[in-house]
């Protein structure tokens, strides 16, 4: 409804007044901040009454498979990723060069004395 004449000499005057007091109440999106107020209820459901069951969205149950799905995969891909990391490349590395010089790469201790048989 469009403002009468009179309605913006009031609005001339209240600004004249105190033109301070329509600051505040300025917003971009024209109007007071809209949001979904705390109503108590997880996820904004009320409870069903007994014996009802809760009926499932369209989009739920793709959201699951993909969500558990993609984890599921992810598990896989870690589990068989290569080995990568720089102290695995010089071990290898380490055991070719001794094994070209003739060198052995594993301990081997020494065999122990014979022990005296019991006669």
């Amino acid at each position: 409804m469009p403002a009468t004449h009179p309605q913006l000499l009031r609005a001339l005057q209240v600004t004249r007044a105190h033109p301070r007091a329509i600051v505040g109440h300025r917003f971009a999106s024209h109007g007071a901040p809209h949001y979904n107020e705390p109503g108590g209820w997880l996820f904004g459901e009320k409870p069903l009454p007994p014996g009802q069951k809760r009926v499932k969205e369209d989009w739920e149950n793709i959201w699951y498979v993909g969500m558990f799905g993609t984890m599921l995969a992810a598990a896989v891909l870690l589990y068989y990723k290569p080995d990568t990391s720089i102290q695995t490349w010089a071990l290898k590395e380490a055991k070719q060069r001794m094994e070209a010089r003739g060198e052995k790469y594993k301990y081997e201790p020494p065999s122990p004395p014979p022990s005296p048989s019991p006669s």
